[in-house]
């Protein structure tokens, strides 16, 4: 059996990822558009791996602007047979403070106008996906064993509420995704997950809490505060997805 391909999607504070190694580059044009930009394809910890940044580098794409199914389909195109994706998100739950990471269980979607699915009756005849467990749990646990090998501490559960952005929630939104169960709030894992799912490719996520969510701390969330964390945060993940591609072939 030949090893699986292994797609990256950078989100907000990940934008270029360093440990390839063979780098190429791919401007791929789908029949739904174009991604957020340019795929790059290269090795890694002796894995073949696919980074494409979500938001585009430099980073410019807002969250309901994305062009999720592109990018799920230039994923597909070039083969990949994983996804991992990175997320920054809030911290709702006691234990998601700054610079936690996560690997999230569930996802409550409250984003709306966004292109959802393939199957629209246009680019895929209609159809209906099982969605109960939205990350595939093999994917979940070779992540969470791969961050006990990187000697990362992790969450192993999280219900990320997705809201619409590109602004953040109000304290009284986030007491409300608190009382429905989320743990989390980003606003980038739908409808990409479910796209993800369509085209039976394995997703899961790590997420990189960033900032307590609106109500959690005291004073205003700043952009210097969010910054921070992502500069020191992001080596984390990437310690994490590197000894993790082993473990995903």
């Amino acid at each position: 059996m030949s090893a699986k391909k292994i797609a990256i999607i950078g989100g907000t504070g990940l934008t270029q990822l360093a440990g390839p190694h063979n780098l190429q580059s791919h401007d791929i044009n789908t029949p739904l558009g174009h991604p957020s930009g340019s795929v790059h394809s290269g090795e890694w910890n002796g894995a073949e791996v696919l980074f494409l940044a979500r938001h585009g580098h430099p980073h410019s794409v807002p969250p309901h602007k994305i062009n999720y199914r592109a990018n799920l389909l230039a994923l597909k195109q070039l083969g990949a047979d994983v996804i991992v994706a990175v997320n920054a998100v809030g911290g709702i739950h006691p234990d998601m403070g700054a610079g936690v990471l996560a690997i999230p269980h569930q996802i409550v979607d409250l984003t709306w106008g966004r292109e959802s699915t393939f199957f629209d009756g246009e680019h895929m005849p209609l159809d209906h996906i099982d969605f109960t467990y939205p990350f595939d749990e093999h994917v979940r646990q070779q992540l969470l064993v791969a961050a006990q090998d990187a000697g990362q501490p992790i969450a192993d559960f999280g219900v990320v509420g997705v809201t619409q952005g590109p602004r953040l929630e109000t304290a009284a939104e986030v007491d409300y995704l608190e009382r429905i169960g989320c743990d989390l709030v980003g606003m980038t894992s739908m409808p990409e997950a479910a796209l993800a799912r369509e085209l039976g490719i394995p997703y899961a996520s790590v997420c990189l809490v960033v900032n307590p969510a609106a109500g959690r701390a005291d004073g205003e969330i700043t952009l210097d505060d969010i910054r921070a964390v992502l500069s020191s945060g992001m080596d984390k993940v990437c310690a994490v997805l590197e000894a993790s591609l082993p473990r995903l072939q």
